[in-house]
């Protein structure tokens, strides 16, 4: 079970740290090399977002998330972080509110680094309020979970090592168990510096969508991109990845069964971009419920 965000507060409160986030100024050495997650064949590079208001989400992402603007152009706002781009809000001001039970975004998930990244990443949030609605043990990774000012969900986690994963058969051992809070900001030490912004290394690690039927996305995701099944989850939800990675991509139908093609007049989800390291020129994919998906050469 996840962590509710009233238990996820009161852990931190129970741990004396002052000593350690609250004076701590130290730098550490900065994470130049990309997470496992990148490499892969395919992995997840960007995630564009439309927004009615693409001036307070570039907003929430640098104050919540940590990515800093890269550039803008008419309309859109490209954030990321250690000047690789991440995420691009596009505005949309006449567009109609997500539909949760439609297709789309689930939610968009932002790998860190390392665990002291992601505790640094927690405590700050503790200290700020920033409003959290879960946080999960899922074996492979500890994540938190948030939801920006437009609806669209969001994921911070560091993975645990690749030697710790465990496999039954072909399938991955996932779970979402109570994230252990206290053992998480254990990981400040003094010389430990404070979290400003999301520290280079950082990436979009998977991207997971809501569909209509599970089976048939993970149908799609194999056939049309070559992804492999890491782990189907009941026949609601299915986990794809390449290059042994736990999951680039997440699709389920627990909120929208039977869902129709996306209506392209909502917020929510624009696209979702995969770098690859096969193929040899840019391509343009629609799953079976619109949802975009860009490839382009690594």
């Amino acid at each position: 079970m996840a962590i509710t965000r009233r238990e996820f507060a009161g852990a931190a409160g129970a741990i004396a740290i002052g000593a350690v986030a609250g004076k701590a100024r130290a730098e550490t050495e900065v994470t130049q090399t990309l997470p496992f997650a990148a490499d892969a064949p395919e992995s997840v590079s960007t995630v564009g977002i439309k927004a009615r208001d693409a001036a307070l989400l570039a907003s929430y992402y640098a104050d919540a998330v940590g990515l800093r603007e890269i550039s803008r152009r008419p309309g859109t706002i490209v954030m990321g972080a250690g000047g690789l781009p991440l995420l691009e809000i596009e505005e949309f001001k006449a567009a109609r509110d997500d539909d949760p039970r439609s297709a789309g975004l689930y939610h968009t998930a932002f790998l860190l680094p390392t665990r002291v990244d992601l505790a640094r990443w927690a405590r700050r949030a503790i200290d700020r309020q920033i409003p959290v609605v879960g946080a999960s043990d899922h074996l492979v990774s500890e994540a938190i979970y948030l939801t920006d000012p437009e609806g669209n969900g969001v994921e911070i986690y560091a993975d645990r090592p690749k030697s710790s994963w465990k496999f039954k058969g072909d399938s991955i051992e996932m779970a979402t168990l109570a994230l252990d809070v206290k053992g998480l900001l254990g990981e400040l030490k003094p010389g430990i510096r404070e979290w400003s912004e999301a520290p280079a290394g950082s990436m979009v690690g998977h991207i997971h969508l809501r569909v209509g039927n599970a089976a048939e996305a993970e149908r799609w995701w194999k056939e049309k991109l070559g992804f492999d099944t890491m782990l189907n989850f009941g026949g609601s939800a299915v986990f794809l990845a390449t290059g042994g990675y736990h999951h680039h991509v997440g699709a389920n139908s627990w909120q929208s069964a039977g869902a129709k093609e996306r209506d392209s007049d909502r917020s929510g989800l624009s696209f979702v971009e995969f770098k690859s390291r096969t193929a040899t020129s840019e391509a343009t994919h629609e799953d079976p419920w619109g949802n975009v998906v860009r490839i382009v050469p690594a």
